[in-house]
């Protein structure tokens, strides 16, 4: 039989990772109750593949930290903001069209973010077909021509923001450059395709290289997707 004291001092040794163990679990609790006191009206878009689909163009860890992380914490600012106002149970595109300063950024980043991450395919890349080719052809030339003009676009703009290929209401295409959360909607457009050029989007696989993550992602666009929105 062991001395009363072995125990003793197993027990006091033991306490901390008790305490600890207990303490994550309050944490977590608490987080999980702050989260679930929120209405989540507004959620990020659910994948429509796999994160490591688009390697090597955008690799699993950028999408990871992207989707999960950055376009969760625009869809929980939202919720939160909009709580008890006029928006809360408005819809995403209304909210971005009526709001300003923290709800329209957030709001506008929820947005951009669910039409860029449906925009990708794991088989993607080519060309557009039907309609929106035929517009892309009458509008720019052809779909090289197109390509050139929307990639100089995303390396022009100065800072963090997105390029939009976007429509008006009788389906003339333009280019569109558009800083930080910017969407063509609060111009009366209809946004086709965007290309987020916030350095988050592609530092850990470009690094400064924003002209060379722009060519790259020609590759996984999936077309059928993009040309449904036209």
């Amino acid at each position: 039989m062991k001395p009363v004291h072995y125990y003793l001092l197993t027990g006091i040794f033991a306490l901390p990772a008790i305490i600890s163990c207990n303490g994550s679990n309050a944490k977590n609790s608490v987080n999980n109750n702050l989260k679930n006191s929120v209405n989540m009206k507004f959620e990020k878009v659910a994948l429509p593949y796999a994160t490591d689909a688009l390697e090597p163009v955008i690799s699993r860890q950028t999408v990871e930290l992207h989707y999960g992380k950055h376009h969760q914490a625009y869809a929980e600012n939202l919720n939160r903001l909009t709580a008890g106002t006029k928006f809360e149970n408005a819809e995403l595109e209304t909210v971005v069209k009526e709001s300003d300063g923290a709800i329209f950024n957030n709001a506008g980043q929820v947005l951009n973010h669910n039409l860029y991450f449906t925009s990708f395919g794991k088989n993607g890349g080519g060309e557009p077909k039907g309609k929106l080719a035929d517009a892309i052809r009458e509008q720019f030339g052809s779909f090289e021509k197109f390509k050139e003009e929307f990639n100089a676009a995303g390396v022009s703009l100065f800072g963090s923001g997105w390029v939009w290929l976007a429509k008006d209401k009788d389906g003339k295409l333009s280019i569109l450059k558009e800083g930080n959360a910017g969407n063509p909607l609060t111009s009366g457009l209809t946004p086709i395709l965007g290309f987020d050029v916030w350095e988050h989007s592609y530092y850990l696989d470009y690094q400064n290289r924003r002209a060379d993550h722009l060519k790259e992602l020609w590759k996984i666009i999936d077309w059928e997707a993009v040309g449904a929105r036209y």
